[in-house]
């Protein structure tokens, strides 16, 4: 379990590193990108930023190169503003969570648009049904004709 201090660490640099990449990296490759979380190694020496970056492969593959050319600049940025001794080396990787939570979201809403289908198809079979049998009176049966007759 990470120390309270590597928590804080992380989560500094995740809010260095995000605002960095929307207000300061003029690199046009980057764009779509969104921090998601900071995983620092025990010794606090790496880094390892997970971004999730929104487009086709080859957009994602673009915004990762340029991820990767501002890195040194990047990692000026969380050294201003961590001020520790040793400022951890940043490493990108690409995040697939938030594309696979839309999968199976999608996924999920195909299902049930699916399954609501059959049903209405269902509901007409039984209203049909319905139709062709007796209608049930809402009548109570008369007392004599609930009683036993005597003769």
């Amino acid at each position: 379990m990470p120390s309270h201090r590597s928590l804080r660490m992380a989560e500094a640099i995740r809010e260095v590193v995000s605002s960095a990449i929307l207000f300061e990296v003029a690199d046009p490759r980057v764009s779509s990108v969104t921090v998601i979380n900071v995983e620092l190694s025990r010794d606090l020496r790496n880094a390892t930023i997970l971004v999730s970056i929104m487009g086709s492969p080859a957009d994602q593959d673009r915004s990762m190169a340029g991820l990767k050319h501002a890195s040194g600049f990047i990692q000026s940025r969380v050294a201003a503003r961590l001020q520790t001794r040793f400022t951890p080396a940043i490493f990108f990787k690409r995040d697939e969570s938030v594309k696979k939570s839309i999968e199976i979201s999608r996924l999920i809403d195909t299902a049930i648009a699916s399954d609501r289908k059959p049903e209405s198809d269902e509901l007409e079979t039984e209203t049909d049904a319905e139709s062709d049998a007796e209608p049930e009176s809402d009548e109570p049966e008369s007392e004599s004709d609930s009683r036993p007759s005597l003769s």
